[in-house]
């Protein structure tokens, strides 16, 4: 009886000091990526309360938006830009860029569909179990505007439909080039992540890397653990790109440069299988491409081993400590890391 008094006191006692026991971190920043600049940039999650959402939404808008609606089906209309143009459809709460129109297709299902986001920084997943079935629920990443859902039943290259409401989106026609900039992920193991990402820095094209773990089975792994070769963990780079300005052929081409994919499971002196050579690809199309240059590779006779690359789907990404990201640039020293390869050279 005493716990259940104590546990009572502290339920209550937050609300008594007017305090929420779901108080959002005031001044935390993300990284969403600016359609307008052609760059990732490092904003502040957007808060505001019922009442300040209200002010400056519609209520079917809010009810959409806010209260995890659904608007009925064929009753949404997009706007489309003029013959000819581009644009992008932007968060309707925050203005955050989700969507471009040249992603956007006829899915029939009585929603604005679209096959990829801008950059999937732009936008959260989380699973959906509400109506007695699991769905995955796509939000706005910088306000968490509820959008709509995203299903593995669409068109190439990804195979995805985000299937959206029209009433979350608002149109911004292109007004400069970069607006119609197409940003996709790639994500490579080749070795110790710090002298990866300081090479894919390099490359004109690449719009943010972040170094991290992937592929293993232990959640939210630390540097720690993926040291023990026990998680199942490769370190990785997961790359943003323009692939409009530097193709998935060209950074494999990199990729496959700037380590010797013959050591199983090492790269010079690092031994152990979170150094294994490995595409992790997000796609079907990246997938194939992968797999047709690891084959010409190996006939090409430019290793004398056995190329051991594993290209796999690509799974959870888990972002590596502050301090191992861009690490050479904050070191301001040169990658020292085993690095063969014309990369190395420069």
């Amino acid at each position: 009886m005493h716990y259940k008094k104590a546990l009572a006191i502290l339920l209550v006692l937050p609300l008594i000091m007017g305090v929420s026991m779901k108080e959002p971190v005031k001044g935390l920043k993300i990284k969403i990526f600016n359609s307008s600049t052609g760059k990732v940039e490092e904003v502040e999650k957007v808060y505001k309360t019922d009442n300040e959402w209200k002010k400056i939404l519609t209520p079917e808008q809010y009810r959409v938006t806010r209260l995890k609606g659904t608007e009925l089906p064929f009753t949404g209309q997009c706007p489309l830009p003029s013959k000819g143009g581009a644009g992008i459809y932007q968060c309707a709460s925050c203005g955050t860029d989700l969507f471009r129109y040249e992603t956007k297709f006829e899915s029939g299902t009585g929603w604005p569909s679209f096959f990829e986001p801008v950059s999937e920084l732009n936008i959260r997943l989380i699973v959906d179990n509400n109506f007695g079935m699991q769905r995955t629920e796509v939000l706005c990443a910088r306000c968490d505007a509820h959008l709509g859902h995203v299903f593995d039943d669409g068109p190439a290259p990804t195979g995805k439909r985000y299937c959206i409401n029209a009433i979350a989106l608002k149109f911004v026609a292109a007004m400069s080039k970069n607006i119609t900039k197409k940003v996709e992920t790639a994500t490579f193991g080749a070795g110790c992540f710090w002298g990866v990402e300081a090479a894919f820095r390099k490359a004109k094209g690449v719009l943010n890397t972040t170094v991290g773990f992937m592929g293993g089975n232990l959640k939210n792994p630390s540097y720690k653990d993926v040291c023990t070769d026990k998680t199942g963990h490769a370190e990785v780079v997961q790359i943003e790109y323009d692939s409009k300005v530097i193709s998935y052929e060209e950074l494999l081409d990199i990729f496959w440069d700037i380590h010797d994919p013959t050591t199983p499971n090492r790269q010079g002196p690092d031994i152990g299988s979170q150094y294994r050579s490995v595409v992790f690809y997000h796609n079907a199309e990246q997938e194939k491409i992968a797999r047709a240059l690891k084959e010409k590779l190996e006939k090409s006779g430019k290793f004398k081993g056995v190329i051991t690359t594993e290209i796999v789907p690509a799974k959870e990404f888990y972002k590596a400590e502050e301090y191992h990201q861009r690490y050479y640039e904050k070191q301001s020293i040169e990658p020292i890391c085993h690095l063969p390869g014309k990369l190395k050279k420069k």
